[in-house]
This record gives C-alpha cells, sequence and structure tokens, in this order.
C-alpha cells in the first residue's frame, strides 16, 4: 500500500484578499482525502500595502526600487501564514505544508516568478517541513511557471469519476483552463490561462469604491456597456500574443474605461472579460470529440452571476457550465487543495508540471523543501 501523507495548502491568489488553506491526505499519486477547509482575510494593512505595490511594479527595475518594501511586505505575510498555521491547532506533528506565498510579479521572459513570502522563515517560525517556491523550476525548464493545478485537476476528475472530456475554467484574478481527455495519459492533459478574471473587475471597484469586488454582479447589472470602448478592448485584445500560457495581472490595465461612470466601467469590464474567456474556451475546445462539452466552474469569479451569464451568451451551443460544487469539490477551495497535492508530490520527486499545461521542455518537478 502507498504511503499516505498528511498536507496544507496555502494559496493566496492573484485577488490578494487573504489566504485559503486546506488539510487533505494523499498518497501524492491517484488519491486524496479533503479533511478541512477555512479561509484567512488579511488584514487592512497587508491588503491595502500589496494593491499598491502591485499597481507600482510593472518591470524589473520597479522590483529593484520597491526591494525595502517587498521584503518588509514579504516578513508580513510569512507572519500571517504562522499564525494561520497556529490558530488551525493542527494535530498531525509530520504534516507537509505547501506554501505558496503571494505572487508580486510573474515574468517568465526574464525568468522571475517572485511570491512574496520566506519559506525558510515560516520553517523557523512553525517547526513544520515547508514546500514553497513551485514555479521557478519550471521557468528554468523552458516553461511559463503556470498553472500549476492541472494534475491536480486531473486527480479530480478520476476520483470523482468525471465524465471525460472535461474542462476545468477557473476564474480568480486570471481565468484559466484545464482539459482532461483521459484517466491514464497525462501527456494529453493541457492547460492554459486565457485571459483576465476578476482582477480588471475588482480593480476597477477597488479604486472606485470602498468594496473590493461586485458581489454576485450587483454593479455590473446597475450599469450600461459602453459600445465604442468595448469594441475597441477587444480589438486590442486580440492583436497581442496569443501564444502565452500563463498571464499575470500586470498584463492587463483598465485604463481603457477611464472617463466612464463607476456603474458603466464595472459592466463593460464585465462584458469585456467575459468575451475574452468565451473567446478563449471556443478556440481551446472546438476540436474536442465529445457530444456535450463539459465546463466546470471553479474560483471567486463562479458566484459572479453576471459574469457567469455572460459567459454563456459568449460560447458555442453544446457547452455545457456548471460548477465544480456539484460534485461535492468546494469551488472556493480548489487551488489550495491543489497546493497541498503538489508539496506531496514535490517531496517525493513526482513532476507537478508538463511540456502541455506550462510548455516545459520536459515534465517539471517544482518546490523546495525546507525541513524541520
Amino acid at each position: 500500500m502507498q504511503k499516505r501523507y498528511v498536507s496544507l495548502g496555502l494559496m493566496s491568489g492573484t485577488s490578494g484578499d487573504g489566504v485559503d488553506t486546506s488539510i487533505i491526505i494523499s498518497n501524492g499519486l491517484n488519491e486524496y482525502e479533503s479533511l478541512s477547509d477555512k479561509y484567512f482575510e488579511y488584514d487592512k494593512n497587508i491588503y491595502n500595502k500589496y494593491h499598491y505595490l502591485r499597481e507600482k511594479i510593472q518591470n524589473l527595475n520597479d522590483l529593484k526600487k520597491f526591494n525595502n518594501e517587498l521584503l518588509d511586505l514579504g516578513r508580513k505575510i510569512t507572519l500571517f501564514h504562522a499564525k494561520i498555521i497556529k490558530d488551525l491547532n493542527i494535530k498531525e506533528e509530520k504534516i507537509i505544508i505547501g506554501f505558496h506565498g503571494q505572487t508580486i510579479y510573474h515574468n517568465p521572459k526574464e525568468k522571475i516568478s517572485w511570491q512574496l513570502g520566506n519559506g525558510k522563515l515560516l520553517n523557523q517560525l512553525t517547526k513544520k517541513d515547508i514546500v514553497f517556491n513551485f514555479r521557478m523550476n519550471d521557468i528554468l525548464n523552458g516553461g511559463e511557471g503556470a498553472p500549476l493545478t492541472p494534475i491536480f485537476h486531473h486527480l479530480l476528475a478520476f476520483q470523482k469519476k468525471i465524465k471525460l472530456p472535461v474542462c476545468f475554467l477557473n476564474i480568480g484574478g486570471i481565468s484559466n483552463i484545464t482539459i482532461v481527455k483521459n484517466y491514464k495519459n497525462l501527456s494529453e492533459l493541457f492547460s492554459k490561462d486565457i485571459g483576465p478574471g476578476n482582477c480588471l473587475i475588482d480593480s476597477w471597484v477597488r479604486k472606485n469604491s470602498d468594496k473590493k469586488f461586485d458581489l454576485d454582479g450587483q454593479l455590473a447589472l446597475s450599469g450600461t456597456r459602453n459600445e465604442i470602448i468595448f469594441e475597441q478592448a477587444q480589438e486590442l485584445y486580440r492583436n497581442r500574443n496569443k501564444k502565452k500560457l500563463s498571464f499575470d495581472t500586470t498584463d492587463f490595465d483598465i485604463s481603457f474605461v477611464r472617463g466612464l461612470n463607476f456603474e458603466d466601467g464595472v459592466a463593460t469590464l464585465t462584458d469585456f472579460t467575459a468575451s475574452i474567456i468565451g473567446e478563449e474556451l471556443n478556440l481551446s475546445l472546438k476540436n474536442l470529440k465529445a457530444e456535450r462539452k463539459d465546463i466546470l466552474l471553479c474560483g471567486g469569479g463562479r458566484k459572479n452571476k453576471v459574469l457567469i451569464k455572460k459567459i454563456k451568451e459568449n460560447i458555442s451551443s453544446g457547452y455545457n457550465l456548471k460548477l465544480v460544487d456539484e460534485y461535492k469539490i468546494d469551488g472556493d477551495f480548489v487551488e489550495s487543495q491543489a497546493f497541498a497535492f503538489l508539496a506531496v508530490r514535490s517531496i517525493l520527486k513526482l513532476p507537478i508540471s508538463f511540456p502541455s499545461t506550462t510548455g516545459c521542455k520536459t515534465p517539471s518537478i517544482g518546490g523546495d523543501l525546507i525541513k524541520n
């Protein structure tokens, strides 16, 4: 019988609002069991400082310019994670911790993906085995360093006996897809970032109100799309490099809706986001041989009812959008469960990314281990 490991995944995504935590048991191969999931919201200081720096940092020179502030914020984020681990009151002594950190800058061409948070410090504070720095080995192996969740999506499809082929659509700050075609051959696993998720809408809402996001899409409902700006934004996006497998939030900005009132800005950004997601889904799924193509929604964006309605309007007939939650999978914690699983694979020296998921040259092992 294969050894099973207890693992804690700590994931803070591009929305930068807090940390999702998941404890699982897994053999790192073909089985896992979810034990618990919990969300911890960042305090106001971390939240505001992160989004301030996120907007300031657009290139390598900015990283150097704000280096001291980044190191200070990274320390605070590490302390925040240490407190989470203490508050979870974990009884298992030999637990593995998959610590993603908070992405501040991701640019595979420049061979950099910086996640705020110090794995060595977290190890010292918690006296636990820490796996961190998941993305760099893939980048050094010619990959994009993202998305890294496909191998876990593959496990979910296998364990939940989901009918294949199936597409997982994760809508976080960035939107990405994983297409699972069969249970056995990982070389047929396909994944890519397909465009913005919540990042444009959230950024506009944060800048123009005291809210953090558009709850249920209600703000978008109260506004009207500006047709001229919407069509210009679509045209600009289509002329971009379509070969990218991964995006950073710095790849997108909200400047094209400046001048619109608040509600119309939300409506236009929501429609733009939905149109890009829909267009990319149509391109990615058109060659799938299946009578019905199921698309399983996960991530915070699946709760934006208006965004999901607009995506449905932009996809071809024969596609069936449904919540991953229908398979008794909590769509809020797929990524944190994934990083718990990736941590197990990392210590077993098993690949976490593949040429068909990140563009790496060969299947890549990822993560650095700091043993207690």
